[in-house]
This record gives structure tokens, sequence and C-alpha cells, in this order.
């Protein structure tokens, strides 16, 4: 009996068969990922519970005004504390914990003082001479350092002496049992005014940001217009416009490297000019870097990889790119019948902007809930040793009467509820749920797009059969049957990040390890969870695409997107990444010329208007907004040209394997000739 062959089982699932009931976008569908949507409205939820729970426990008013140790606010008008505007750290070392950071205060009892008031344990600077110590109830410390107020903290008064750190001209303070060097003061006061430097260079960006606020939104609108021009010109002439891109981005970058030569050599014999950036080292007043040769030599040497970098690509891919000019021009052809998907990123960036917020918000609030806590501290044997007590009823107190000796000192910065001693898992929640829904906001528009392209992709007859307002029944239809699919999407690659910043956490903390080997396989899980990352967007991006097409959920996406650029990869590596290139080199070109142009603008150097352009703190705080913001705004217009070539791309890919170009399975992109043929050479090569 002879045994029947079996034909193998294709390696990446079997190509697409003709089917003349096709039109596109599968109308009848239902709801995917059902339980991945019920766990995401239960984790939203919770983080509405979270940030409720974080504004009824937290404070801002303690990262912009000192507190004491039992929470009141130095120098507050109307209070006790209205002539104490001075914050005293009991025991400054303390100061250097990274807690601090975290937790916006140092771990030490901290008191509100004047220079001439009772409990001052620093010295008067006026008068050089150190004021009385009074240790009533043992409130002040057994140990008096010269110190001077910093934005109302008294901190070591710090000299340095023929390069020696001294303090009233002593390098060491013996108290008792205690040794304090003068180099570690030092180290204590730098981490304890980190937070306070921060503090006045964001107050002086602020006072930048109301001076200029009128021109950075004149950039952000002239940065639209442009991106709006050049999306238009792509429409009528794609072809041109490639190179017309490709030309002006070499010649940006070029004029660039020009300028910084020319700032390089202006600086040449200038006193100071020749300082390095290490030996000046971190300075609140940025300009004063742009007076080093150094800062504009570095400058011009990464604008010359850059424009390295551009060129040797563009030789390489100069065959690629009659084949993606022709992909760009049917993409302009579907975004032209559908022009308010220009304007859905406006969508995208406000939900964003909401995410962002609410996470800050609720972040800072969680910071600002640490409460102080105080303890039972006793000589002699007590049953109370080291239980929590409160410093304002503790005199009156059974305990007390029953310990003499006992006092009821400050322990710590927390708390003792559930709430604070769960803290740090509540700002994970916090983080993890902003990374989520960063990630759905994102998917939700790639969905949304993607089924608005598809449907321009399938449409017989363009544009008679293209439904009416195709975005916004694209993401009602989204909305509506695919929650749970983008949410499970979303959960995948936020996991990845999260685990991400874990990595980054503990090789911040790592730094001054010597275990070589430990931070050689940290960077070893760094690389892989980027590489991981990367890949899981793509394969997400296309499994959305797939979901908008068919209304299946998101594994089964997930993998028909992958077998079927599998079966495709080389047209995938020759099209998608060449047309993802010339994207960025649009976006480039249109920071590059609203840059420059604001760069002259607020350095005062346009003749005609330098009598409008504002008098700054900083100059380049404006210019970074504005670079940043054309960035954004290019990126949200060029990110439907980018979803659009997806589209069309996995369209195209899935329209060879169904149709055969006759007249009766005839291909549906105008431009398939050229693209046949290209892509023809280009698996020939």
């Amino acid at each position: 009996m002879e045994l029947e062959e079996k034909s193998p089982k294709p390696k990446y699932g079997d190509s697409r068969k003709f089917d003349p009931d096709f039109k596109g976008p599968i109308h009848n569908r239902g709801c995917t990922d059902i339980l991945c949507c019920l766990i995401f409205f239960l984790a939203l939820l919770g983080y509405f519970a979270v940030g409720i729970l974080a504004w009824t426990q937290g404070d801002p008013r303690k990262l912009i005004y000192p507190t004491d140790s039992t929470g009141q606010f130095c120098g507050q008008i109307g209070t006790p504390l209205e002539k104490k505007p001075f914050l005293f750290y009991f025991n400054i070392m303390k100061c250097a914990s990274p807690l601090v950071l975290l937790e916006f205060q140092c771990p030490t009892t901290q008191q509100s003082s004047v220079l001439y008031d009772q409990c001052i344990c620093i010295t008067d600077i006026r008068h050089n001479r150190s004021v009385p110590e009074i240790l009533k109830n043992r409130m002040c410390p057994a140990m008096v350092i010269p110190s001077k107020p910093f934005t109302r903290r008294c901190l070591p008064a710090l000299e340095t002496k023929g390069g020696v750190v001294v303090i009233g001209n002593k390098t060491t303070f013996v108290y008792g049992d205690i040794n304090l060097n003068a180099t570690d003061l030092l180290e204590a006061s730098k981490n304890s005014n980190l937070v306070v430097e921060a503090r006045q260079v964001a107050m002086k960006i602020f006072e930048d940001y109301t001076e200029s606020w009128p021109w950075i939104l004149l950039g952000l609108v002239i940065a639209m217009l442009v991106s709006l021009f050049f999306i238009i010109l792509l429409r009528l002439l794609a072809g041109v416009m490639v190179w017309v891109i490709i030309t002006m981005v070499i010649a940006v970058i070029g004029y660039g490297i020009l300028h910084c030569y020319m700032q390089y050599d202006s600086l040449k014999g200038q006193p100071g000019a020749n300082i390095t950036i290490k030996d000046l080292g971190l300075q609140t007043d940025f300009s004063v870097y742009l007076h080093l040769q150094q800062t504009w030599l570095a400058f011009m040497i990464i604008l010359c990889i850059v424009e390295v970098v551009v060129i040797i690509t563009l030789i390489f891919l100069r065959k690629r790119l009659i084949i993606s000019i022709a992909l760009l021009k049917e993409a302009s052809r579907a975004i032209s019948h559908m022009m308010s998907s220009l304007f859905y990123p406006v969508l995208t960036f406000a939900l964003l902007c909401l995410v962002i917020a609410y996470w800050a918000i609720t972040a800072v609030f969680l910071s600002t809930s640490n409460e102080p806590v105080y303890k039972v501290f006793n000589t002699s044997e007590c049953e109370y040793s080291r239980d929590t007590c409160d410093p304002k009823t503790f005199n009156g107190s059974n305990i007390s009467a029953r310990c003499p000796d006992a006092e009821c000192l400050f322990a710590f910065y927390g708390g003792e509820t559930y709430y604070h001693k769960y803290l740090i898992l509540v700002q994970f929640y916090n983080l993890f749920l902003f990374f989520w829904c960063a990630n759905f906001v994102m998917a939700l528009g790639q969905v949304t797009l993607a089924g608005a392209f598809a449907s321009y992709y399938w449409a017989f007859t363009k544009p008679d059969d293209i439904p009416a307002s195709p975005i916004c029944y694209s993401l009602s239809r989204a909305l509506r049957y695919h929650t749970g699919s983008l949410a499970f999407g979303s959960l995948i690659l936020s996991i990845v990040q999260v685990v991400r910043v874990i990595l980054e956490y503990l090789e911040d903390h790592l730094k001054d390890a010597e275990n070589g080997f430990a931070k050689f396989l940290l960077s070893c899980m760094k690389c892989c969870f980027w590489c991981l990352e990367k890949c899981i967007k793509f394969l997400n991006r296309n499994a959305y695409i797939m979901i908008a097409i068919y209304g299946k959920n998101f594994c089964t996406s997930a993998r028909d997107a992958f077998f079927l650029l599998m079966r495709n990869v080389v047209r995938v590596v020759v099209l998608d990444s060449v047309t993802d290139f010339l994207l960025f080199l649009g976006k480039l070109l249109i920071v590059g010329i609203v840059g420059i142009c604001s760069f002259f603008f607020f350095t005062q150097r346009i003749k005609p208007m330098e009598e409008a352009a504002p008098s700054l703190n900083y100059y380049w705080v404006p210019i970074l907004t504005v670079v940043l913001g054309s960035y954004l705004i290019a990126h949200g217009f060029f990110s439907v040209y980018a979803m659009c070539v997806d589209t069309l791309f996995l369209c195209f890919l899935e329209d060879l394997e169904r149709n055969d170009g006759s007249a009766a399975r005839p291909h549906l992109m105008l431009e398939n000739k050229l693209l046949h043929k290209k892509l023809a050479e280009a698996l020939a090569v």
C-alpha cells in the first residue's frame, strides 16, 4: 500500500488566497481580548484610587518651602513660625543619603529658626559669634558648627583656603565622640543643596518662559505651517521633494558645521576660552559653556559625524529611493482623500499630555506624603521603648509618668500606616500605569489610522468606495471592539519598559561598585531589553494594522503580521526602512530650519528684530523649547505618513498574495507596476 506524499507545511504559514468578497477592513467583527479589557479597566480604577489617596496625603508645598520635623512651614505668614524663616539640620551628614532625592527631606531632625532665637546651634554671621545653645528638652544638637543661611536653610559656612576645605578656619570638629571633617560636611551640603540649586535654575527658566512664551508659540505655529507645507508638496511633487529634502538636510547640517567652526575660531586667544568643560564643572549659568572653544569643537564633531552618516547611508540606499518615492506617492494620495488624518496626532498629543500630567501630579503628591515619625528613647528599662509617640502630648502622657527618663525624639521620615509602609509599591504602580496608559494611547492612534488607510487601499473605486469619515469610523470601531487587544499589546510593551527603568536604577546604584562582572551583566541585560523593546514596538505596530483590517485578537494578528513580513522579508528591508529614513530626514529638515531661525532671533542676531527679542537669563531655553516642539509637531505630521506607508505596504504584500494583476484579479495600488519592477530588481541584487 503506497503512502500519499504530503507537501511540507510552509515555514511561515500559508499565503493569502483570492477572495472575491474581501473588500477591506471586516465590518462584521466581535470584541477581542475581553479579559485584558476588564483587567485594564480595573487597573484604571486602581490608578484613580491611588491618585485620590495621594492627593489627600501629600502636600506639594514641601517642594517649595522648607519644613521642620513637625511638618510646619518655615516663615509661613499667620503661623507661630512666621518670624523663623530658616531651616536648621541637626545632623547635616545624613543629608548625604540618596533618600534626599526620593523623599525631598534629609532624614534628620529639622527645626525652623532665626539667627537670634533660642535653640539655635549656628553661628551669628553678622557679629561672628556663637548664639547661645539652649538644650531645653534636648531639642538642639550637642554641637555648634559655623553656618550661614542659603535659600532659607542653615548650611555649614564652607570655604576654601590654600586648596583646603575649611569651616571657620578649621578642618575638623570634635564634640565628644563625634569627629567631623570639613570635606565630609562639604559632600553632605552638596546633596542638601542639589534640589535647592535645581529650584533656582527652574525659577530662572520660568522667568524666561514668561518673557518669551509669545515668541515660542509663534515659532511652533511656524513649525506647523512648514510641516503642513511640506506635506502638501509631498502630495504634489513627491519625487522632487524627496531630493529637495535630502539636499537641504545636507546643506543645513553643513551650515551648522561651518557656524561651529567660525565660533571656535573666533574664541582663539580670548582669555579663559581654552578652559575644558571638565575643569569648569557644573555651572547654573549654561551660557558660560558657549564661551569655551571645547564646547563648539564638540558641537562641530557631532555634526560632522551626523553629516558623514547621512551621506554614507544615502550612497548605499541610492537604488532603493525610487521604490520608496513610489510608495510615498501612494501614501500622499491616501492622505489627500482623508486630510483629517493629519490632525489626528493632536488628539493623541492631548491624551498623552493628560496621562503625563496625571502621572507627574500623582508622583509629586506621593513623594511629599511622608510624615515625621517620633519614637520613645530611654536610658533605663522601659516597656514603651521604641514605641511611636507624639512630641506635643508626650510630657503629659502615661509614658512620661512611668518612664521618667524617656524622651520622644525624632526617628525618621515616613509613617507607620499601611499607606506609608507600602508607599514604594504605590509609586511603582503609578509608574507602571503611566507606561501602560501612554502606550495604550499610542496604540489607539496607530490602529485608528491603520483602519482608515486600509479602507482606502482596498477600495476598488477610489474615492467612491471609501467610507464617509474614515478616521471617526475607525476610531469608534477600535474603541468598541478592540480595547482589550490594544491594552494587551501595550501591557507587553509596558512590562519591558518598566524592566528597563529598573535596570537603569540598578546601574545608577552600582556605578561605584567594584564588581566588574555585575556591571558587565547589567550592561548586557540593558542591551537585550533595549533590543526587545524595539522588536515589540515593531511587532505591535504591524499587529495593530492586522487588527484594524481583520478584527482578530492581538496574538492572532501579531502572528499573521509576523508571518506575512517573514514571507516577504527582503521586500520589508528594501522598502520599509528606506521610507522611514526619508521621513526622518524630512523631520530633521523642519527642525533644522526652525531651530536656526529661532537661534538667530533669540540671540538678537537679526538686526531688524533685535529690539523685539526678549532679554533672557538663558537664551537656550526658548530655542530648545522651539526645537523640541518643532520636532514633536513634525513627528506628528510625518507619523501619519509613516503609519500610512506601513499600512499600505502591509496591504500591498497581501495584495500580491491575493491577486495576480489580471483583469479578473487586479492589483489595487496604482503604482504597482513600478513597484513590481523595482522589487524584482531589488530581489535580484
